[in-house]
């Protein structure tokens, strides 16, 4: 009654302008703009009680005790009696959760599996783990703790268990999976060349060798890999960085094994790791010169193998490669004049000597014993681009990254460069770059005559071939380049640090300015008899001070 007194009210109304032709229209207009209206109102009703209805459907509100509790459980018996897809469908993310827990089974190996629930604490359910890993005739009991959580899912807000890779193991992060197999590469006993075990217990800066040995010559010793449960992290760029390594949680069998034996003599390397002791910057390098066996390797530092993964400049020691191609070129004769001036400015670089020293009237041997620079730099004009790196790679074989040690290596780096930054590597500076391994191989090349490229473990346990240089210098060269060293040995930079040494032997001294550091680095490269050796010191200072000591005591005792 209200509507169609409504709209007769509506039909009384008398048109404004025009009469009995509006007034149909008003009409019309006014029960169209009702039908119109009617209808929507109609729809939005009907709207409105679907969503109420749909509203009733979702539940909200707290987790009720029952609630919390029976999702807990239906999820656990599930899980316990391996029906993955029940237990899936009791979380949140079904396909996240069926496929971790079928791994759990399939991967893990997990078997016997018994869930004991404990009390629950505002939706949180602690939960105990008693289950059996078993891998081919080997088995262990695993015990754990874990929790879930349960939360109203969206869209219905029916209860399920909030899924996270923890709520299987607590180790867990999204992404990870569990896996029971063999632990990578089997372990290695390293022996010293008397058979000797190698252990960081005696030898506290072997633990990197000792690693790199085992990534080596793991499969290769004869040993077998212990099996274990890991966890294994997700692949996914930055999230398995944040995430970390791959951890063990058990481990069902310890590995056997295989042996490796190194040349390391025992003496030698228990010598050098006192030497180093205490010194965290410190590292040294002993080899036989006429094999390349490497005696004894030691780092203060015992996080990076600087000894032979350094990548350093070596200041003056480079001046033994750089001399030996001057006397090659007639560029320098060890008892001829032999230019040193307090400076010398090439490729728009003013170059100096140490303190501003120069000598006059001087001959190139004692430029090379008291390690003058501009001796060197002076020969810049006469030398191509590439007349350093040749020299290095074809008589000394370095710089070609092609040494097989046995373990990893940096095989010192010799750039073409040009200008200033040519006549800098010169003298051991610009791009050139070399650690204690690569600068006791350059004595030892001296001293035998030719490259021996250095290793530790014997080529013949696993078919390596070794490096070679292209070429040797000729015996006038390599009798001037020992003379030298010889002279430097005696009475130049280096005597304070040989004396006391005796016996065939020659030596260079070395002080590498390094961006950013107060004092530069300390350098020391040498040989004895059969047995060549060099050292660095990070910001220690001058090489004859700080590496020269360390090289000094360790030829001494090699006799």
């Amino acid at each position: 009654m209200v509507s169609r007194r409504g709209a007769g009210e509506r039909r009384r109304t008398k048109p404004a302008v025009i009469g009995g032709v509006a007034a149909v229209l008003v009409a019309g207009a006014g029960f169209g703009a009702y039908a119109v209206y009617g209808g929507e109102a109609e729809a939005e009703d009907t709207a409105r009680t679907k969503s109420a209805a749909a509203q009733e459907k979702v539940k909200t509100g707290p987790l009720t005790a029952t609630e919390v509790t029976g999702t807990a459980e239906r999820f656990l018996t599930a899980w316990q009696q391996g029906d993955v897809t029940a237990a899936a469908d009791a979380t949140d993310d079904a396909e996240a959760a069926k496929a971790l827990l079928t791994g759990y089974t399939k991967d893990a190996r997990i078997k016997d599996v018994t869930l004991t629930a404990g009390t629950p604490a505002e939706g949180k359910v602690p939960f105990s783990v008693k289950a059996t890993v078993a891998y081919e005739k080997t088995t262990k009991p695993l015990t754990y703790d874990s929790a879930l959580t349960v939360v109203r899912r969206d869209g219905d807000g029916e209860p399920r268990v909030d899924w996270h890779a923890a709520v299987v193991h607590p180790e867990l992060k999204d992404g990870d999976k569990l896996v029971t197999g063999k632990a990578g590469d089997p372990p290695v006993k390293a022996l010293d060349r008397d058979g000797g075990e190698l252990t960081t217990d005696t030898y506290p800066s072997l633990g990197t060798v000792l690693d790199s040995l085992r990534e080596k010559y793991g499969d290769k010793a004869g040993g077998s890999p212990g099996i274990e449960l890991r966890v294994v992290r997700g692949d996914e760029g930055d999230e398995k960085e944040k995430a970390g390594a791959d951890k063990t949680l058990l481990e069902l069998s310890k590995g056997t094994p295989g042996t490796v034996k190194t040349t390391l003599d025992p003496a030698l390397q228990a010598a050098a790791e006192k030497q180093v002791d205490g010194k965290k910057q410190a590292s040294v390098v002993l080899l036989r010169a006429s094999t390349g066996e490497i005696l004894a390797a030691a780092n203060g530092g015992h996080g990076f193998n600087t000894a032979f993964q350094g990548s350093l400049a070596p200041g003056s020691t480079m001046k033994v490669i750089t001399a030996s191609m001057l006397l090659e070129k007639d560029l320098a004769s060890v008892n001829e004049q032999h230019p040193c001036p307090k400076y010398f400015t090439y490729g728009g670089w003013k170059f100096q000597n140490d303190d501003e020293f120069e000598i006059k009237d001087g001959t190139f041997k004692a430029s090379f014993a008291r390690s003058c620079n501009t001796a060197f730099i002076s020969q810049a004009p006469e030398l191509k681009d590439d007349d350093l790196t040749k020299q290095a790679k074809e008589v000394f074989g370095l710089s070609m990254d092609n040494w097989s040690v046995g373990v990893s290596t940096f095989d010192g780096r010799v750039p073409v460069q040009s200008q200033a930054q040519m006549a800098a590597s010169l003298i051991g500076q610009g791009g050139v770059r070399m650690n204690p391994l690569n600068m006791a191989s350059v004595s030892a090349t001296v001293k035998s005559g030719s490259f021996h490229q250095p290793y530790l473990v014997a080529p013949s346990v696993d078919g390596r071939k070794l490096a070679t240089a292209s070429r040797t210098m000729s015996g006038a060269t390599l009798g001037a380049l020992r003379e030298l060293m010889s002279y430097t040995a005696a009475a130049g930079t280096a005597a304070e640090a040989m004396a006391g040494v005796g016996g065939d032997m020659g030596a260079k001294t070395g002080s590498a300015e390094v961006d950013g550091q107060e004092q530069p680095n300390g350098w020391f490269t040498a040989y004895r008899g059969d047995v060549a050796a060099a050292g660095v010191v990070q910001q220690g200072g001058h090489g004859g001070e700080t590496a020269g000591p360390i090289v000094a005591a360790l030829l001494k005792q090699a006799g």
